[in-house]
């Protein structure tokens, strides 16, 4: 069985706040906070970028399970905001740390499902013989998307988390995932320039399209709810467990709302879900192992604890692992 061994996270220093926020549009600390439950979020500095995000984190976790970068034995790396084209955000972060030439790839497109889905690969990885896998979720969100779109912009921020994963005992064993893909429902969530279809020209950025999120947000909360919901319980009926048994779920920080309404839709207390939303935005495939590493940080888990972790993202995909402390 696959086991955690390690946890990290980082998060940049600069604080965006919604009354920063209200001095450059047309919003407020209430309405963004009546809407969403964000109160601050985190920008990569100017001379920071993916790389450099998922290296802090990433240091973190292999320190953490007492091991040295050429301890690793793969890595996959999940994220939507890839450090560039080509080559995949993971092949930097295997030389940024000094790791050996060992095989990594990038999970890109599946949204903030994405790190669950990459926890889910490693696992199947080390069944299959690989050891030691680093797993990270990075988003520099903030670069990508128009700052000047009210309806997206005061939602996100940047940040990072990682986990190493090997065979054996450890600090969580992994007992099972699930998850899937409804890619009808694409054009719920989506940023469609900048691929073969529609490609960055100068229409495309005269068109304001480059950096155009298109959310629908009625439909996304309505898809998020049901399919977080329905993720938690499929997985905990696969690894025999119920929500009984669950000391703590992890859901994406997408929105306060959504979080409360699967807490509701579980039949769960709200000091059994884990929430940072207020403190660091939607952080996209970061924000599971952020909180993850968070969580364990300020010892809100102990052994014994059974952690559901869930989560939704554009594709549209969902994604739910049942991890034992």
């Amino acid at each position: 069985m696959a086991s955690i061994l390690g946890f990290g996270g980082y998060v940049p220093e600069r604080i965006v706040t919604n009354d920063d926020w209200a001095a450059r549009l047309d919003t407020s600390d209430e309405w963004i906070t009546q809407r969403t439950g964000i109160k601050r979020r985190r920008f990569a500095a100017d001379d920071q970028a993916t790389l450099d995000l998922a290296l802090e984190a990433s240091r973190k976790a292999v320190a953490d399970a007492g091991m040295e970068p050429a301890d690793i034995d793969e890595i996959v790396l999940a994220t939507d905001t890839p450090e560039m084209l080509t080559p995949d955000t993971a092949a930097l972060v295997q030389h940024g740390l000094g790791c050996r030439n060992i095989p990594t790839y990038d999970l890109g497109g599946s949204g903030c499902a994405g790190f669950v889905q990459a926890l889910d690969v490693a696992a199947s990885r080390i069944a299959t013989g690989t050891r030691n896998v680093l797993v990270v979720g990075v988003e520099v969100i903030t670069r990508l998307i128009s700052l000047e779109d009210r309806s997206t912009a005061v939602l996100f921020g940047d940040g990072a988390g990682a986990v190493v994963m090997g065979p054996g005992p450890g600090r969580a064993s992994v007992l099972g995932a699930v998850s899937g893909t409804d890619g009808g429902s694409a054009e719920i969530l989506t940023l469609a320039a900048g691929g073969t279809r529609n490609p960055f020209n100068a229409t495309t950025l005269a068109n304001g399209e480059f950096n155009r999120l298109v959310m629908d947000g009625r439909k996304v909360f309505v898809e998020a709810v049901r399919r977080m919901s329905e993720a938690s319980l499929q997985v905990l009926e696969k690894v025999g467990r119920s929500i009984s048994d669950v000391a703590l779920v992890i859901p994406h920080q997408a929105n306060k709302r959504i979080i409360d309404a699967v807490t509701s839709k579980l039949g769960l207390a709200e000091d059994k879900v884990y929430v940072n939303v207020h403190e660091y935005g939607n952080i996209g495939s970061a924000t599971v192992p952020f909180a993850l590493w968070e969580a364990v940080g300020a010892g809100k888990l102990v052994a014994g604890d059974l952690v559901i972790l869930t989560a939704f993202g554009a594709g549209f995909h969902w994604a739910a692992a049942a991890v034992q402390f």
